[in-house]
C-alpha cells in the first residue's frame, strides 16, 4: 500500500519545482526528448508488474487489456510527440504587413509547474499520458494517482520516483485531505479527470490562484444505431468496450438508440454474441472487478430500482456475477424512463440502457435534449446520414462505426464540452494545452510607428483618418 504524502511535504516538493523551473523555463529540445524518453523507461519499469496492481485494484483484471489501455496509448503519444516536437517548437510566423524587416511570430513557451489529478478507472494510463503533454512542452509536474486504486498508484509512485528527478516530476499518494491542498496550490496549470460533482470543487479552488484547469469529465455517452447498421458487427462493437474494464471507461457507451422495429432483434442478438465472447464471463479472468464496494452497491441499486419499477431487465450471463471479486454480468435495460437513476447518472459499470426510437430525428433530440457527452458513436453505412447525425449534435469526440478509437489516436486531441468537461490533451493541441502562446514582435531597422511618438500633429490625424474613414 502506498505511503501517504503529507500536506507539508507536497508543498515542499512544489516549492522545489517552482525552483527548478524558474533555473531553466525554457528546455532545449534535446532535454524534452531526453524527458519523453525516460517516460517510455518508466512505461517498462511498469509493465511487468501492472497485471499484479490492477488486479489487487479491482479484483480481477485482464492481462492484455491492462497493458493495453494502461500501456499503449502512452508509448504512441511518446512516439508521435517525439517525431513532431521539433516542428512544434519552431516560432510560428504570422502575418502582420510589417514594414523594413520586422517580424510577427508566435512561440510556444512553457507554464511552469503543472498538476494531475488522475482517476481510479485507468490509474496508470492517465497518470502518465498527460505527462507526454506536459514534459514535451517543458514543464514540470506534479502528479497525485487515485487513492480507490492504491496499488497501481504505489507503482507509478515507485517508477517516477526511480527515474526522475522529483524536482522535475513527482508523485504524491493520499486521500481527500491531500486532494483538497492539492487544488488550492498555485498551479501553472491544473488537470483533473473525474466527474462533474468534485470537477466544481477543483475550478472553485482553481480559481481563488487563476489556475487554468483542463477537465475531463465523460458523461453519458450515447451510441444511435441507424436502420441500415442494425447487425452483428454494431452490436459487438457496443459489447466489447462494455466489456473493458466492465464498462468503468469515460467514453464507455453509456446507453444505445435503436429503431423501435428492431428492438428485440438487437436484445436477441446481443444475448447471442455476449455468450459466444464470454460463456462464463463471472468465473473468466478476462472480467474486470468493480473498483470497491461501494461502487458495486451503486451499480446493484441502479439495477434494484429499475426492476421495483417494473423495468425489463436482461442479464448476459449468470445474473449473479462473483462478489467476492465484485464481478457483474452486463445487463441490458429495456426503455428505461429517464427518472431512472441509472438513467440520470453517469452508469460507469456494466449496465446496458436500450432505448427505442421512431426516427434519426427524434434519436438526434433525444441526446440534444441532455448535457452534451465526452463521445458520440454512431452506426450506419450511409456517410450523409452519419454527417446529419454530427452536424446536429454536440460532444467531446466522435466515431462513426467504431467506439472510443478517437482516444487511442496520438494525432487527435481528447476532451469534452461542457458537462463532460473543458479544454483537451494528446496530440499538438495537448503541446498546446500545457504551452503559453507568446506573441513576439521583433522590430526591423526601419520603425513605421515612429509617428505615434509625441506631439501628435496632423500627420498622425491624417493616418488616423485614412485609417478609420472617420469624417473631417
Amino acid at each position: 500500500m502506498p505511503n501517504t504524502t503529507t500536506i507539508s511535504e507536497l508543498r515542499s516538493a512544489f516549492d522545489q519545482q517552482r525552483t527548478a523551473f524558474a533555473a531553466d523555463p525554457y528546455p532545449s529540445l534535446e532535454a524534452r526528448l531526453r524527458s519523453l524518453a525516460t517516460l517510455r523507461s518508466v512505461c517498462a519499469a511498469v509493465s511487468g508488474k501492472l497485471e499484479r496492481a490492477l488486479r489487487a485494484d479491482f479484483g480481477s483484471h485482464d492481462r492484455s487489456i491492462g497493458l493495453l489501455w494502461e500501456l499503449s496509448g502512452v508509448l504512441s503519444r511518446i512516439q508521435y510527440t517525439e517525431s513532431q516536437l521539433a516542428a512544434w517548437l519552431e516560432p510560428q510566423d504570422r502575418g502582420s504587413e510589417p514594414a523594413g524587416g520586422a517580424r510577427a511570430y508566435v512561440r510556444y513557451q512553457p507554464k511552469g509547474v503543472v498538476g494531475n489529478m488522475a482517476p481510479w478507472n485507468f490509474p496508470v494510463d492517465i497518470s502518465l499520458g498527460p505527462l507526454v503533454d506536459i514534459l514535451a512542452a517543458g514543464n514540470c509536474a506534479i502528479v497525485k494517482p487515485s487513492e480507490l486504486a492504491p496499488h497501481s498508484a504505489e507503482l507509478v509512485r515507485g517508477a517516477i520516483a526511480e527515474h526522475f528527478d522529483a524536482k522535475q516530476v513527482h508523485v504524491v499518494t493520499g486521500g481527500v485531505e491531500l486532494a483538497e491542498a492539492f487544488t488550492q496550490l498555485p498551479w501553472d496549470h491544473l488537470i483533473y479527470t473525474g466527474n462533474p460533482a468534485v470537477a466544481r470543487k477543483v475550478l472553485a479552488a482553481a480559481a481563488q490562484n487563476l489556475v487554468p484547469v483542463t477537465l475531463e469529465l465523460g458523461g453519458k455517452c450515447p451510441t444511435l444505431i441507424a436502420p441500415d447498421r442494425v447487425n452483428d458487427d454494431s452490436l459487438a462493437e457496443v459489447l466489447s468496450i462494455k466489456a473493458v474494464k466492465s464498462g468503468q471507461v469515460c467514453i464507455n457507451t453509456d446507453y444505445v438508440l435503436v429503431p423501435r422495429a428492431k428492438l428485440e432483434e438487437v436484445v436477441t442478438a446481443l444475448q447471442r454474441l455476449w455468450n459466444s465472447m464470454f460463456p462464463s464471463f463471472s468465473t473468466s479472468p478476462s472480467a474486470t472487478g468493480i473498483i470497491n464496494q461501494r461502487h458495486y452497491d451503486r451499480l446493484s441499486g441502479y439495477l434494484a430500482e429499475a426492476k421495483t419499477r417494473g423495468v425489463r431487465v436482461v442479464a448476459l450471463g449468470d445474473e449473479r456475477g462473483d462478489p467476492s471479486r465484485r464481478v457483474l454480468p452486463l445487463q441490458l435495460v429495456i426503455d428505461p424512463p429517464d427518472d431512472l437513476a441509472l438513467m440520470q447518472d453517469e452508469i460507469f459499470g456494466p449496465i446496458l440502457p436500450i432505448k427505442p426510437y421512431d426516427s434519426v430525428d427524434q434519436a438526434v433530440a433525444y441526446i440534444n435534449a441532455h448535457e452534451r457527452p465526452l463521445a458520440l458513436y454512431v452506426f450506419t453505412d450511409d456517410p450523409a446520414v452519419a454527417d446529419d447525425v454530427l452536424s446536429r449534435t454536440t460532444s467531446g469526440g466522435a466515431c462513426v462505426n467504431a467506439i472510443a478509437v478517437h482516444s487511442s489516436l496520438p494525432t487527435l486531441p481528447f476532451g469534452g464540452i461542457g458537462h463532460s468537461g473543458m479544454g483537451s490533451h494528446h496530440g499538438f493541441e495537448g503541446f498546446q494545452t500545457f504551452s503559453h502562446a507568446r506573441s513576439v514582435f521583433r522590430r526591423g531597422a526601419v520603425n513605421p510607428w515612429e509617428i505615434m511618438r509625441p506631439p501628435w500633429g496632423e500627420p498622425l490625424a491624417a493616418l488616423a483618418k485614412a485609417i478609420t474613414g472617420a469624417p473631417d
